[in-house]
């Protein structure tokens, strides 16, 4: 009998050790969970493909004269050569130098930054590089490091880095009219643009890619909240806001004035988020053809769904000439035109392009209009006759 109470105890001794033990699994993976991304499950917080050992990149003179200027043709590259590129801007501009930035950690943190934009059509690790190239060739031509501080140069070109981290492909109007996990979790309020701005800082939280790890929490606390507020003035939704307030500021523009200086950065950031039309036509003609696509798979699933669609994203109602010209006579070219007060130097090297842009769709939908009308008369013969 007691040996039959020992082996009983015994037993039940060891059935609440295993208790224990799976009781501390479970509040471990919750308390894990808890403390990591409240993000979707498939986010790339680690770089997937090793680090390379060597601390700097090589390009070559041609390349490095090349990255400065707006004509820059992004599309003759690989991700692992833009990677070099964006690494160059960062130690070219002494920010590497000058916030004591970790060379590895700068490659690190931006192979997570790669691996963390979707393969979308439009807006993928290449928009984000275009987007950056840009904001460099504007610190360069506009010589805005003798005008911005360091925090604001790192500031913009970090922005410009993560503004669409994670794009799921479908703007905001989407997420809204869905009513999605985004949308809800952000109130309705700029859900994408919120959203790149979390991933952003979870990788930041990451020490391995945190190149802010030898900040003090004051200048931490700044980069963050120059970074979110760049990134949030992506929102289309808040163009004609933003756009309103720099103009008017921009005739009596003060660089002493802090309000001034970050309504220009917000300004910059847009300009380099929309700037394909500045490139020359071979490179910015495919940018097109890859947002329609995007645009298209948004409006077919949203015919699907049930949910209003965008006459401008309606594959049924637009054309590549009908979606660029509105877009440049009543976005881009305004935005810039009030941008060159400031820095006439862009005339000839952003703003020209962007009109003769814009005379080369209007002279496109010309054509276009005129095959349409040829068409219709064809067809309106072709019923005559079948009717008689």
């Amino acid at each position: 009998m007691l040996e039959k109470r020992v082996e009983l105890e015994g037993m039940t001794v060891m059935e609440i050790e295993k208790c224990r033990n799976d009781i501390k699994k479970l509040r471990d993976e919750i308390a894990s969970r808890n403390n990591s991304n409240f993000l979707d499950d498939n986010k790339k917080l680690s770089p997937c493909r090793a680090i390379p050992s060597y601390p700097k990149y090589h390009l070559s003179k041609e390349t490095m004269e090349a990255l400065r200027l707006p004509t820059f043709d992004a599309w003759q590259w690989e991700p692992n050569e833009m990677l070099g590129c964006l690494e160059h801007m960062y130690h070219d501009l002494g920010l590497v130098r000058d916030f004591n930035i970790n060379p590895i950690t700068l490659k690190r943190w931006l192979l997570c930054i790669h691996d963390n934009y979707r393969n979308n059509p439009y807006h993928n690790f290449r928009h984000c590089f275009c987007v950056t190239q840009m904001m460099y060739s504007m610190i360069c031509l506009c010589s805005l490091q003798e005008k911005f501080t360091q925090m604001d140069i790192l500031a913009l070109m970090t922005a410009a880095v993560c503004h669409d981290l994670d794009h799921p492909g479908f703007n905001n109007m989407y997420q809204i009219n869905a009513r999605t996990e985004m949308a809800l979790r952000y109130n309705d309020i700029s859900p994408l643009e919120n959203h790149h701005c979390a991933v952003a800082f979870q990788i930041f939280s990451r020490p391995d890619c945190n190149i802010f790890i030898n900040f003090d929490p004051e200048a931490f606390k700044q980069i963050r909240q120059e970074t979110i507020t760049l990134i949030l003035a992506t929102d289309m939704a808040r163009h004609s806001e933003i756009l309103k307030t720099f103009k008017q500021k921009v005739d009596n523009f003060e660089y002493t004035n802090k309000e001034h200086v970050a309504c220009l950065k917000m300004v910059l950031i847009k300009c380099c988020d929309i700037s394909n039309e500045v490139r020359p036509m071979e490179v910015a003609e495919p940018w097109v053809d890859c947002l329609l696509e995007e645009y298209f798979m948004q409006s077919d699933r949203e015919k699907a769904e049930g949910l209003p669609v965008a006459p401008f994203m309606d594959r049924e109602k637009v054309t590549k000439s009908t979606a660029q010209i509105g877009f440049i006579k009543f976005v881009l070219l305004p935005m810039f035109e009030t941008v060159m007060k400031l820095f006439p130097q862009i005339e000839e090297v952003m703003v020209k392009p962007l009109r003769e842009s814009r005379d080369r769709y209007e002279e496109l939908k010309q054509i276009d209009d005129a095959v349409n009308e040829v068409q219709k008369k064809k067809s309106e013969n072709l019923t005559m006759d079948g009717e008689k």
